[in-house]
């Protein structure tokens, strides 16, 4: 990940909702919610939480698909991991091993094989 794509993730981030939105969908992880659902549950108006999905989204945190008439979200696992990775590169000199283990930890998801989306 580039300088110029964390500034985006990290930007969308960096609201309430947003966060909120994204730590919820972690949580969920990749069957995810319907936009609506999501909405109640950060307790955002449904205009609200569409503009914080569609942000999220942009920056390659999330991502949707359409059921029907409904559209719901998910966590974008190799944008969360590409995040992570790129925030966590140049830790403690190449050295993960002497930040903890929230660092090792996230060191590991980063790199190992799982789904993309």
């Amino acid at each position: 990940m580039d300088i110029e794509k964390a500034v985006i993730s990290l930007a969308a981030l960096a609201h309430e909702h947003r966060l909120e939105i994204f730590r919820l969908l972690v949580r969920m992880g990749p069957n995810g919610l319907p936009a609506g659902e999501i909405a109640e549950q950060v307790g955002a108006t449904p205009t609200g939480a569409s503009f914080h999905l569609k942000e999220l989204d942009r920056a390659g945190l999330i991502h949707a698909t359409r059921q029907g008439r409904y559209i719901r979200y998910a966590v974008h696992v190799e944008g969360m991991r590409k995040l992570l990775d790129f925030l966590t590169e140049d830790c403690c000199q190449g050295q993960p091993e002497i930040c903890g283990a929230p660092i090792r930890k996230a060191k590991t998801l980063s790199t190992s094989k799982g789904s993309t989306r």
